[in-house]
């Protein structure tokens, strides 16, 4: 199905995660509480920051055989009916809960972490919305990376926040024991465009 039927039968009625996936993987965006939200592609400094985070995620837990690391706009179902997936930057899970995951769609078992880059165009309005869908569904910590301050805000609840710095270092022992990240490595020298106000 076209984007261009998507957008035109979201206008029209709810759509479900059927009519999403029926869609095809081309489309960029979210289904947001049965309406498709199309977003655009990201820049290269959104895509070079995602990739360090994913490749140092990948690596550790490959060695240390502990989960996945999923990356690409990754889809999570985080509601149903009306149903909501969204894509994340960069997703971990454990193998221990991939095991009540479903073989193939969705994902539709909470990564236990996340990582998500912020974009020029994001608002903190709709980064907070996610957030609350993520540990709504039992997602343990979220990373939201910003590029332009070159800062990690670490996540343990919407409420739970702490923010690391360049200098500093990204510690998750009781998920991930043992893995060390420099703030600095995942970020390179391009400028980035500030996120944009709240309307």
């Amino acid at each position: 199905m076209p984007l261009s039927n998507v957008q035109t039968r979201s206008r029209k009625q709810v759509l479900t995660i059927a009519d999403l996936a029926e869609a095809g993987y081309d489309i960029p965006g979210d289904l947001v509480r049965g309406q498709f939200v199309s977003m655009p592609p990201t820049g290269h400094t959104h895509a070079e920051v995602e990739a360090n985070l994913a490749f140092i995620l990948k690596a550790f837990a490959k060695d240390k055989r502990l989960g996945r690391v999923m990356t690409g706009e990754v889809g999570i179902i985080t509601q149903r009916a009306p149903d909501t997936v969204r894509g994340a930057d960069v997703a971990y899970v454990s193998h221990e809960r991939m095991k009540g995951a479903s073989a193939t769609g969705y994902l539709d078992v909470a990564p236990e972490l996340i990582g998500e880059v912020i974009s020029p165009n994001d608002r903190w309005t709709d980064i907070n919305e996610k957030l609350e869908e993520y540990f709504g569904i039992g997602v343990l910590v979220v990373w939201i990376l910003d590029p332009k301050q070159r800062r990690v805000h670490v996540y343990r609840s919407t409420t739970q926040v702490e923010q690391l710095g360049p200098g500093d270092m990204l510690v998750i022992d009781d998920l991930l024991p043992g893995l060390r990240i420099q703030v600095d490595d995942l970020f390179d020298d391009g400028q980035i465009e500030d996120i944009r106000p709240d309307k």
